[in-house]
């Protein structure tokens, strides 16, 4: 079995319990009732199967909510004039929420549980002297690029939108992190990385979270199935002697967690630490986990 040196431990469940601004108010019939600081959205949910707890008039009062499944067309509905932007925070490191054309509001709220990991393991290095160097792929808005920079990392950011790129800087201007040593980068992930493993740069630190599909800077056309084994292989090439961590999610709920990981465990191959997959999800006020997403991440030894 490849990674015959990991240490395995599958399947988890993380749950984004640190949040102060955002809130899953309930959930069910399909959707799901969020507050994302002042605003209660809304949206789609597929996997809230059960019936909601709280009262209809409670759901009909919020104020915004994003009708039907398609992604690929504005549906929002607000009640009164909507907000065209708010800022919210994560501890220390806050950002801009806003409406997009899509369901999306410009954070995943369940990320969280990964930052809470990474963070620390980025701290107790920087705290000894030693410099930590994160690549950030597919990094949208860059929430996970800010709160590693918090953490004194160097942060490569990069996403194939340029859109995407302007928000994280205004993201990073709201935090205050303007003098971070943050690279921003708008090009495709896969080409970047093939480029980087010619150029033998490393990093100690790797986040990727693939779409189901997507398009690069210049057209290339990205497919979650086909392209995911090339691309774990690769994160795990540009990782450096002494890496600290790689983390990879995924919103395609169709994957497994299981799968995800016996994909990352084969591309670590003999490198040694700890492997450990799972769900992400967020729990809503009745007690219930939904979750949204898979993960795999490692931790060196």
């Amino acid at each position: 079995m490849s990674g015959v040196n990991l240490t395995h431990r599958l399947p988890l469940l993380t749950t984004a319990d640190g949040w102060e601004d955002y809130a899953l108010l309930d959930s069910g019939a399909g959707r799901k009732l969020e507050r994302y600081a002042d605003h209660t959205v809304i949206r789609p949910e597929p996997q809230a199967i059960w019936q909601p707890a709280l009262a209809d008039e409670i759901w009909q009062a919020a104020d915004a909510w994003f009708e039907g499944t398609d992604d690929s067309a504005s549906r929002w509905g607000f009640n009164g004039a909507p907000a065209q932007a708010w800022p919210m925070r994560y501890a220390d490191v806050a950002f801009e929420a806003r409406f997009t054309p899509f369901r999306h509001l410009g954070v995943f709220v369940e990320q969280a549980a990964q930052w809470d990991w990474f963070r620390p393991l980025i701290e107790a290095r920087t705290a000894a002297g030693r410099p930590v160097r994160v690549l950030n792929l597919f990094a949208y808005t860059g929430v996970a690029s800010l709160i590693a920079a918090r953490a004194g990392a160097d942060v490569t950011h990069l996403d194939a939108s340029k859109k995407a790129i302007t928000w994280a800087n205004r993201n990073q201007e709201l935090a205050g992190l303007q003098d971070a040593p943050i690279r921003w980068i708008a090009d495709d992930a896969v080409k970047f990385l093939r480029r980087e493993v010619k150029r033998g740069r490393t990093y100690d630190g790797v986040l990727l979270d693939p779409p189901k599909y997507g398009r690069g800077t210049k057209g290339e056309v990205w497919q979650l199935y086909e392209g995911l084994p090339e691309l774990l292989q690769l994160a795990t090439q540009v990782l450096s002697e002494d890496a600290l961590f790689l983390v990879a999610t995924v919103y395609a709920i169709r994957m497994s967690s299981t799968s995800l990981h016996y994909g990352l465990a084969e591309a670590l191959a003999e490198r040694a630490g700890m492997l450990e997959s799972g769900e992400m999800g967020v729990c809503d006020q009745a007690g219930r986990t939904l979750v949204s997403a898979i993960f795999a991440r490692w931790q060196a030894e």
